[in-house]
């Protein structure tokens, strides 16, 4: 689920830099990427507490620019540990402090961290934004429990976005959130939609109200309560309020909240983050996933406007092809392999001597032109349903590009890549039907040879047959003779096959002829929409726009959001992923 949850934010990383800003979805899957960051930091620290169940408290104090959180942090240590300044944006990378815990105690927060380095806090760098420091607090503070206190950079200037991966990871890793807030930034939308979105963290919460006027706090208190009841739904946390100071000092920490962080850490329920993690994917997973079934759901389209298209290439067939009453020359190729085996056998070598005598002018007549022409109707039927099927998808296509405003970039590259394709799938198409037609030969034998041994069990029939075919043969080479032996046997063939095939469907296997007939025609139909209509033109077309390495998709398959999905039903109770 990790990985899954690291790849669908890359994706969205990926498709927002070939985003224009005024697209719509720009926002979206800004707003998208940002929870993603968020749930796999927390699904990061849910790995982190199955691993090391006994790693230190994290308290992390964050909020909006010159909320004061540097100064808070040091009041809260009681030592002046945490950078401060006037400026804003002074603090760009998280940096914790070490409170009665040891650094071996925080061994695994480079596994956590990730990419991010740990460097000592006077290394830290503003021109690289990837480092985090974790510094040793000296003595003890009355106000903690043993912990490691975070002092987070903003999360609302115009910078904040070089570095936002830094402060969501520090908010995710933290069992205790202290807020801080000033009159003149408690109300910024920034700062709820924070708060709302680690809402399912469900993170005991303490909230400081920082630089506050006399007289101004009680107006202060009942407005920050409506916000937080706007964007949240449980209870509303502890507020202290700290006096407004002219100068950049510590702020007076009240005595009445002594033990507030020491409470907040006794509510750290570290059972129930697995819990909260499945929640909220359960929530957002519709949202986020949105685009990618969209996808999908344009190559379920794609794949049925595929088999429509063969099923209609299909009935062609069958209709110019197989049902047409001049084009059809499959059986009649197969009553020819007949009259071969109707020969006598005591002259059958002689007469086959004879004809190929008489007719080797006219042969080598029709030899000559057949570089150029196909001389096999059903070859050419064939090669000519397969580029109209690669037509009628790119006028499809088209049509989908227009209508489609959501899709329109995915269908107007699924008609490029078909384009580009079309010379290749349709090269290995008519090599499959060349191919194709060599075999099915065996089957016009097969039903040749069904044909002879049914006539063999009419011996009556089967001479009459034999007559006729000697009659025949005789009658050509005279003729042949007469007329100098040219094209002779071709004028005859028509003649003896209407007067073969009249005696047979006269003759008492009339119908099993009409059957073999029907056979080898379903075994032609079926052949047909396997080897070339299914094994070739599907197997090409189905998967072509999933070969798209575009930046415009998210390329992520039904079969990786299937298994996402599964690991997210298999356990009620949290997710076994860490």
């Amino acid at each position: 689920m990790l990985e899954f949850i690291q790849h669908l934010k890359q994706r969205y990383q990926a498709l927002l830099e070939h985003l224009d800003k005024k697209n719509p979805q720009y926002f979206d899957y800004l707003q998208a990427i940002d929870q993603l960051l968020y749930v796999e930091a927390y699904a990061r620290k849910v790995r982190l507490i199955a691993e090391s169940p006994r790693f230190p408290l994290q308290i992390a104090v964050i909020g909006p620019t010159q909320a004061g959180k540097s100064s808070l942090v040091n009041a809260i240590l009681n030592r002046e540990l945490a950078g401060v300044s006037p400026l804003a944006g002074y603090t760009v990378h998280p940096q914790g402090f070490c409170h009665e815990v040891t650094y071996h105690d925080c061994d695994d927060l480079q596994h956590y961290f990730g990419r991010f380095q740990c460097l000592e806090q006077g290394a830290l760098n503003r021109n690289r934004l990837d480092c985090y420091s974790l510094a040793n607090c000296p003595g003890k503070s009355d106000l903690l429990p043993p912990c490691v206190v975070w002092d987070t950079p903003d999360f609302d200037s115009i910078d904040a976005a070089d570095y936002r991966e830094g402060v969501i990871r520090t908010i995710a890793l933290a069992d205790v959130i202290v807020l801080v807030v000033s009159k003149e930034k408690y109300a910024d939308q920034s700062v709820w939609e924070v708060m709302n979105t680690i809402a399912a963290f469900k993170q005991p919460t303490l909230i400081c109200l920082n630089k506050v006027s006399e007289g101004s706090e009680e107006l202060l208190l009942n407005s920050l309560r409506q916000k937080w009841q706007q964007s949240r739904h449980d209870a509303m946390p502890m507020v202290i309020s700290l006096p407004f100071q002219a100068s950049p000092t510590r702020p007076a920490w009240p005595a009445t909240a002594n033990n507030a962080l020491v409470n907040l850490s006794q509510q750290v329920k570290h059972k129930q983050a697995a819990e909260n993690l499945r929640n909220l994917l359960l929530r957002q997973w519709p949202q986020w996933l949105a685009p990618v079934i969209a996808e999908h759901h344009a190559q379920h389209q794609w794949q049925r406007l595929v088999d429509q298209c063969l099923a209609d290439a299909l009935k062609l067939y069958r209709r110019d092809y197989l049902d047409h009453p001049h084009h059809y020359q499959t059986f009649q190729n197969a009553l020819v392999n007949l009259l071969k085996l109707l020969e006598i056998p005591g002259i059958a070598k002689a007469l086959s001597k004879t004809r190929r005598v008489m007719t080797w002018p006219v042969r080598k007549l029709m030899a000559l032109g057949q570089g150029s022409v196909n001389p096999v109707q059903e070859v050419s039927i064939l090669n000519q349903i397969g580029e109209h099927v690669l037509i009628q998808l790119a006028d499809k296509l088209l049509e989908k590009a227009e209508s489609q405003s959501s899709q329109v970039n995915w269908w107007r590259e699924t008609a490029m890549a078909l384009r580009q394709q079309r010379p290749q799938i349709l090269l290995r198409y008519q090599q499959a039907v060349a191919i194709y037609h060599d075999d099915f030969r065996q089957d016009v034998d097969a039903a040749a040879q069904r044909l002879y041994y049914k006539l063999q069990e009419q011996p009556l029939l089967l001479n009459s047959l034999r007559a006729t075919r000697v009659t025949t043969d005789a009658g050509a080479m005279l003729l042949a003779i007469q007329t100098g032996g040219i094209g002779i046997h071709d004028l005859v063939l028509t003649p003896l096959m209407l007067t073969i095939t009249s005696l047979l469907a006269e003759s008492a296997i009339g119908s099993y002829m009409l059957k073999v007939e029907a056979e080898l025609k379903q075994h032609q139909l079926d052949s047909v929409k396997t080897s070339l209509f299914e094994n070739i033109l599907k197997q090409s077309l189905h998967p072509l726009p999933q070969q798209l390495r575009s930046q415009s998709r998210f390329n992520i398959s039904e079969q990786q959001l299937s298994q996402a999905e599964q690991a997210l039903k298999e356990n009620k109770h949290g997710l076994r992923i860490l």
